[in-house]
């Protein structure tokens, strides 16, 4: 039985036994709704909806209903998720195992957590006396008139000296109210009954907003995840590589908005890691969870048409050339005309957005002013022109700026594409992809048949110089730049390692390239510390310098800290040349030994290899070059091992190198 055969029959499995617990689950609805009904006839004070389980029928999504989704133990509001044990004689499961932790006693009538259990324990805190909503004569403990002192300390079981207990010592709302805040026996200061309604009035009325707020967010009932084999579950069709056009290929929808839910045909969402920032923004209350940009004018203001790599492996043979070695599966080449592409059905409600953006602007860099300045490219006032004169210092040259066209690419991976690039399986991809991120998609593992994800992570961005039509033809001269990421080197100028100035180099030979009526590309990759991230980064930075930081180490220091010495997957950089049709690389400004295999091994041919020129390099870098050239980056420069001992970098209380 095939692994895909596999997953299939465990999720059929599966299924039956969730029909099995909604069954249970109904049935335990209906205990908890008929003892419940008893103890609401009692109450005189505050009344708080019963849990409520909707069995597999009563869920529906706009588009059909997801009949095999588990019911959610959730209470029928978002404003009442129960935080703590069940009441007693109650329990969520039938057979649920007793916990092996510990859990001090409650006060009577105490269910859930958060800030119902701080409203509800007020009473306990303050004495028996303090009714919930007091009156103008409401009375105090006895203890609420003793004479200032040190508090007594609160028992380990959490109660008070009164013999009263809160879920969190002896601090409640209404000790807030006045200003209480450490722990032991409260000694209210002498305030009037009706202060103190009032405080509890506003605390109420601003629960009862926020409870408002809440329930607009979402729906209560919270789907985790879903299957291939639910009614309802229709994904739009999407066949990757497919052409000549969109329409045949199919747009790319992972939104869970409004009826978008059941047709999604991608996991994840929108804007790689940025995705994390609109969930805070609409967990505030800034922005609606169904919001959807506006797409008026913003188009790309010039052209990059779909190139042969955007079908397939790019050899045009049809279907038959649409079932490997694709020459893009990192992103959507469609991604920059999708408001263009799919306007109709993005405006009748299918939530498909643009992962690629595409726009003209110029740069300015300081290293640049200098070359200009100093004759290594000439204001040409079309590729290179002068920078206006600042108000502030009149008469100054302001140096020059760079016309460039620019594009940002967002990641969506083609599962089976992204797999076969690394040399794995779909099933190994996806289950790692589900582990090592906290098992934060769980559809890589329940939706076999969905091959697209949106992963949460920075993509790239492309500046063109010169004419960007003609990238495509092997003929015309283009000198490229695919460069990493490294704030501290590309921003603020650190000089442990050559960054910076392998990316100045890059950009001025670019310039030069275009102003010679070639195409320079500079592709910044969103991979910060080799994709290891900075704090990883920062602390190999450590183990360097407290380490004698010699080159002869160099890689095995990353290797110690991070586990592996690089995490870029080179593999899946070539993609973008293919995006922009390039076929030749002239001047192929990199060293690295991977990104040109990746690059040769995808079918574009390079004529030559420049490394970063001896004069750039800072003292503090050299123990990465050296390093980097023992491992087999091109250089012209001999390497051995004598040499890779002799080669050591600053040391921290070191002012001059």
């Amino acid at each position: 039985m095939s692994e895909l055969a596999q997953v299939m029959a465990l999720l059929e499995k599966l299924d039956a036994k969730q029909e099995k617990l909604a069954s249970q689950v109904e049935t335990l609805t209906s205990q908890v709704q008929s003892g419940t009904a008893h103890s609401h006839s009692h109450s005189h004070h505050h009344h708080h909806r019963q849990p409520s389980f909707p069995t597999m029928h009563q869920r529906s999504f706009g588009v059909g209903s997801l009949d095999s989704t588990p019911s959610s133990p959730l209470m029928a509001g978002v404003d009442h998720i129960p935080c703590g044990p069940a009441p007693p004689g109650q329990s969520f499961s039938p057979h649920a195992p007793s916990s092996p932790l510990s859990i001090s006693p409650r006060p009577a009538g105490l269910h859930g957590g958060g800030v119902e259990a701080l409203r509800l324990s007020r009473a306990g805190s303050l004495g028996t006396s303090l009714p919930s909503s007091p009156g103008p004569n409401a009375s105090f403990p006895a203890n609420a008139a003793a004479a200032p002192g040190p508090a007594p300390a609160a028992s380990a079981s959490g109660a008070n000296t009164n013999g009263t207990a809160t879920p969190y010592g002896n601090l409640s709302l209404a000790a807030a109210t006045y200003g209480a805040g450490a722990p032991g026996a409260l000694t209210p200061p002498n305030v009037s009954a009706g202060l103190l309604a009032s405080a509890i009035a506003m605390e109420e009325k601003e629960r009862e907003k926020d409870k408002e707020r809440k329930k607009g967010l979402y729906p209560s009932r919270v789907v985790l995840t879903t299957y291939p084999s639910q009614a309802g579950i229709h994904p739009v069709p999407v066949n990757w590589g497919a052409g000549p056009t969109a329409r045949e290929r199919g747009p790319v929808v992972c939104s869970r908005i409004k009826s978008n839910l059941p047709i999604r045909n991608s996991i994840g969402a929108h804007a790689g890691s940025y995705s994390i920032y609109r969930a805070l923004s609409i967990a505030m209350g800034q922005l609606r969870p169904d919001w959807r940009p506006d797409l008026t004018n913003t188009h790309p203001p010039f052209v990059l048409p779909p190139q042969p790599g955007w079908f397939g492996d790019g050899t045009g043979r049809g279907e038959e050339g649409n079932k490997k070695d694709w020459k893009i599966v990192s992103f959507d080449p469609w991604g920059a005309l999708s408001q263009e592409i799919w306007a109709k059905e993005y405006a009748e409600g299918l939530d498909v957005r643009p992962t690629i953006s595409q726009t003209k602007a110029h740069i300015k860099i300081l290293e640049l002013d200098e070359l200009c300045r100093n004759g290594e490219f000439p204001v040409d006032g079309d590729i290179v022109i002068r920078s206006p004169e600042l108000p502030a210092f009149p008469g100054v040259d302001q140096g020059c700026e760079v016309n460039t066209y620019k594009a940002a690419i967002d990641p969506v991976w083609f599962l089976p594409g992204v797999a076969a690039r690394l040399g794995i399986d779909e099933s190994t991809l996806r289950r790692a992809l589900f582990e090592d991120t906290g098992g934060m998609y769980p559809e890589l593992l329940t939706r076999p048949d969905i091959k697209i994800f949106l992963p949460p992570i920075g993509g790239m961005t492309v500046y063109i110089m010169g004419d960007p039509a003609k990238l495509s033809d092997p003929n015309t001269e283009i000198t490229c730049r695919p460069h990493d990421s490294c704030s501290g080197s590309d921003v603020f100028g650190s000089d442990i390692c050559t960054c910076r100035p392998y990316l100045i180099f890059g950009i001025s030979e670019a310039i030069k390239c275009a102003q010679r009526g070639g195409v320079g590309v500079i592709i910044y990759f969103q991979k910060e510390g080799r994709a290891l991230g900075e704090v990883v980064k920062y602390m190999v930075y450590n183990r360097r310098k407290r380490g004698g930081d010699n080159a002869s180490e160099y890689f095995n220091n990353t290797a110690m800290v991070a586990g592996v010495k690089d995490a870029r997957h080179q593999a899946l950089m070539p993609d973008v040349l293919h995006f922009l049709g390039i076929k030749h690389i002239t001047n192929l400004i990199s060293m690295s030994n991977l990104k040109y295999d990746a690059i040769i091994g995808s079918g574009i041919t390079v004529k030559n290899r420049y490394e970063i020129p001896d004069e750039l390099i800072p003292a503090d870098s050299r123990v990465e070059i050296d390093a980097k050239i023992q491992s087999g980056y091109f250089s012209k420069k001999q390497m051995n091992d004598d040499i890779l001992k002799e080669t050591k970098g600053r040391g921290w209380e070191d002012i001059v190198h």
